[in-house]
């Protein structure tokens, strides 16, 4: 588990395929699709996506736990509306939570706590410091 103040790092790289790329997050790899590229891996958008809907969930069930709320499952539902007058940004980004064996309001105090607390949510909604650099590397010799 990540503590406030660790840095996480995840690494990807190219592939000999124009728009797929591998990514490794810790001891874990799997293939990523560019918008652009060929369509049949997960793409960045959702992986934002998926994101959410994990952090959400988890971070909703651990609420549950911690006030005996009766929690029983739930399920997220994660979208957002790519904006058609500027494609760099998302007109909006919706969760939404179907939480089973709470009633509406221990629902609603459950999602209060989640966006309350979820790191991924509130740099989202307040935006937060992000930055892009660039080194070069000489290519690597064929080890052939």
């Amino acid at each position: 588990m990540t503590a406030a103040g660790d840095i996480t790092r995840i690494t990807g790289r190219t592939t000999d395929t124009q728009g797929r790329f591998l990514v490794t997050a810790r001891t874990n790899h799997f293939v990523s699709d560019a918008r652009t590229g060929p369509g049949e891996a997960v793409q960045a958008g959702e992986l934002l996506l998926s994101a959410l809907a994990s952090c959400s969930l988890g971070n909703v069930q651990l609420h549950a736990e911690e006030r005996g709320s009766g929690l029983t499952g739930g399920r997220a539902e994660v979208s957002f509306q790519r904006d058609p007058q500027d494609p760099t940004r998302y007109v909006y980004l919706r969760i939404e939570l179907l939480l089973e064996g709470v009633d509406q309001d221990e629902a609603d105090v459950l999602v209060g706590l989640f966006t309350g607390s979820c790191p991924i949510y509130n740099t989202l909604r307040r935006g937060g410091r992000i930055e892009a650099v660039a080194r070069v590397q000489e290519p690597l010799a064929d080890a052939a």
